[in-house]
């Protein structure tokens, strides 16, 4: 069968949409006009059969309350059989608005106030948030670099354990720094976990970007998953966060029904009709455009290891093994963090996250999100380039 094209070339104006990405900057960055490279989202217009569902369904013109039927579960299903070798019971599947509600849920569900979760920095900032907030004590095994490459360690984790601590949250693949983390490392942490009696939370929403010759390991495919908690999602794959849903996979029934009491006295509505619809018609037929877009993302990271080894040299990429996000190294020139700040906001006018959001071992980086047209990577590397001209020259 002859392949699809997908022109993911293609520059949509996403101004008058209320975007995030290109018009909500002016709260998280004090200033307008910037570039956006930012928050995890793509500019990529989603799969024709996602847009055909939501408007097949919204002509129907009744929304009232709607449930998941069981071709829903069974798209996941086959989905994740497909694309990770992964068997999923139906029962072991519980609904979720978002990953980070769905985090938010499990450390209400299997934790209490004073309790230690920890986390390995730098990691995905709402980590943080969700912890904090809610009366946790966030503890922190910050990541090893050594040779440009993340790698965990496992000793530090072996020390940060007390009688207190009740829970492991995993980044896998890692955001920010893009380490797609390999068998040996997650069944060892896995073991580690087993035997301090520890919930490893399990952050995969970003498992399907995963560049070759990676491949991703779920801690779902370990014989020992009993405590385990796997949180997956259709809204990054899909670049379907506006209308977000997500799946928490829960083995263990007495796991998985502590989790679904919680979500019940919270009465947290776990999406909408439109995520339900979009998120069944996006695992039933979006291999062909998924796949299409992977070519073309790791495209755009040669392009952008290309443009940082000819114009760029003292930048460092942290070359991801997944996600389509960049995690960019300027401790070469020399800048404190607030300097640094202030040359991509106000000399390079972009919109980058800031490394230190990421807490432990942040300082110094900045994490670029490179999943957009060409012609826009480009805008926004030269962007970066004169400006760190400017310094060099200065």
């Amino acid at each position: 069968m002859e392949r699809k094209h997908y022109n993911f070339d293609e520059i949509i104006d996403r101004h008058g949409t209320n975007s995030v990405k290109w018009e909500g900057m002016t709260k998280m960055f004090r200033r307008e006009g910037l570039f956006p490279m930012w928050v995890a989202d793509m500019d990529f217009k989603v799969p024709q059969e996602i847009i055909d569902a939501i408007k097949m369904r919204a002509e129907q013109g009744i929304f009232g309350y709607t449930f998941r039927s069981e071709n829903f579960y069974n798209s996941i299903i086959g989905w994740m059989a497909r694309r990770h070798d992964l068997d999923i019971k139906r029962e072991w599947i519980v609904d979720g608005a978002g990953v980070v509600s769905a985090l938010t849920i499990a450390v209400l569900a299997y934790t209490k106030p004073g309790d230690e979760i920890i986390v390995q920095p730098p990691v995905y900032y709402p980590f943080f948030r969700i912890i904090k907030n809610n009366g946790r004590i966030i503890v922190n095994n910050p990541l090893k670099f050594e040779n440009k490459r993340y790698s965990m360690d496992f000793e530090d984790l072996r020390k940060k354990i007390t009688n207190r601590t009740k829970m492991v949250i995993l980044c896998n693949p890692h955001n920010p720094v893009g380490r797609v983390w390999n068998r040996q490392e997650i069944g060892e942490l896995l073991n580690i976990c087993d035997k301090n009696d520890l919930i490893l939370a399990s952050d995969e929403i970003h498992s399907d970007f995963v560049y070759e010759p990676n491949k991703h390991t779920s801690v779902l495919s370990f014989a020992s998953k009993a405590n385990t908690v796997t949180f997956l999602a259709p809204n990054k794959t899909f670049n379907l966060a506006g209308i977000p849903s997500s799946i928490v996979v829960i083995p263990d029934k007495r796991l998985r029904d502590e989790f679904e009491v919680t979500l019940e006295n919270l009465d947290v509505e776990t999406s909408n009709i439109f995520s339900i619809v979009a998120t069944q018609a996006a695992y039933t037929y979006g291999d062909e455009w998924f796949d299409a877009l992977l070519e073309y993302l790791t495209g755009n990271l040669k392009f952008l290891e290309s443009f940082l080894d000819r114009e760029m040299p003292k930048v460092d990429l942290v070359k991801p093994e997944g996600t389509y996000l960049a995690w960019l190294d300027f401790r070469r020139f020399g800048l404190s963090d607030e300097n640094l700040s202030s040359l991509i906001i106000k000399k390079a006018h972009l919109a980058l996250d800031d490394g230190n959001l990421f807490g432990i071992g942040g300082s110094g980086f900045q994490r670029m999100n490179i999943a957009m047209p060409r012609e826009l990577l480009l805008t926004g590397l030269e962007k970066l380039k004169n400006a760190l001209g400017d310094v060099e020259n200065a």
